[in-house]
């Protein structure tokens, strides 16, 4: 374990998190999902595995050491439930809760349609599979900065 580091992320996921720039996307993914497929798609080009999570709290230990983009109004979406766009699941809404409790505040996560995430997963930085059974469990989180201290 490190110090200051949540224990849930594992040595691969720092490495992939450190190594993306602003605005690489990162995909948070529910067991069904095509994830191996996927992530050998993407810039890392291997699968990332936090296991024993569910997606909210992959995402939770994810946001304590990844910033959010600030820039742009998709810096977090969930994949969209078909024929019921507008619906939020349960896992959805914690999710949402994870995220607003990172940033402090309120910042809706956008909708993408399921065929539209699965291209924008294989375009993304890199993969993360969960443990989350719930349908629905797959998120999109887009990189911010950190800032200079003052």
């Amino acid at each position: 374990m490190l110090k200051g580091i949540d224990p849930r992320l594992n040595a691969d996921v720092l490495y992939a998190l450190r190594d993306m720039g602003h605005g690489d996307v990162l995909i948070i993914a529910d067991t069904n999902f095509p994830s191996g497929s996927v992530a050998r798609e993407t810039a890392l080009g291997e699968l990332l595995r936090m296991e024993n999570l569910t997606a909210a709290e992959a995402v939770e230990a994810v946001l304590s050491v990844l910033p959010l983009d600030s820039f742009v109004d998709d810096f977090a979406g969930r994949m969209e439930v078909v024929g019921a766009p507008d619906d939020i699941q349960p896992v959805q809404a914690e999710v949402q809760a994870a995220i607003n409790a990172a940033e402090g505040a309120v910042r809706q996560m956008v909708s993408i349609e399921r065929f539209a995430f699965y291209d924008l997963a294989k375009q993304s930085y890199a993969v993360i599979q969960t443990g989350e059974r719930r349908f629905y469990g797959c998120f999109m989180l887009r990189k911010g900065v950190i800032p200079p201290e003052e």
